[in-house]
């Protein structure tokens, strides 16, 4: 029986950058989360489902095309949803520079790449 039921492949199901910290629950309600302010915090996000132990999640928070911060983890155990951030709790002095800003998630597995997404660019006001 197991055999005809396929495992679902990983995906992403939200993807962004706020100026917060943000909760599993708060991305869940699907409600647009506070964008970033050159003069806030800012912090990139991933909500990925259909994860297995050993699969390597990764997010940065990028400028142009400079990752700025990021954060990796290997999961110890299958994720039927899993949380990632990497950002700053704190403004860098003089504010974040300028440029447009994105999310970018590598989601690998086996040393293959399953998921490689970014969010759409925006600018810091």
């Amino acid at each position: 029986m197991a055999a005809t039921v396929a495992a679902e492949d990983a995906k992403v199901l939200a993807l962004g950058i706020t100026d917060h910290e943000a909760t599993q629950e708060e991305i869940e309600k699907g409600e647009a989360l506070k964008a970033p302010h050159f003069n806030t915090p800012a912090i990139a996000y991933v909500l990925a489902a259909n994860l297995k132990k050993g699969d390597i999640v990764e997010i940065a928070l990028v400028n142009e095309d400079r990752s700025l911060l990021h954060n990796a983890q290997t999961l110890a155990e299958d994720q039927a949803r899993f949380l990632l951030q990497a950002g700053k709790r704190g403004v860098p002095a003089g504010g974040w520079p300028e440029g447009s800003y994105h999310a970018k998630v590598i989601i690998t597995r086996d040393g293959k790449t399953l998921v490689e997404q970014s969010s759409k660019p925006i600018a810091f006001e």
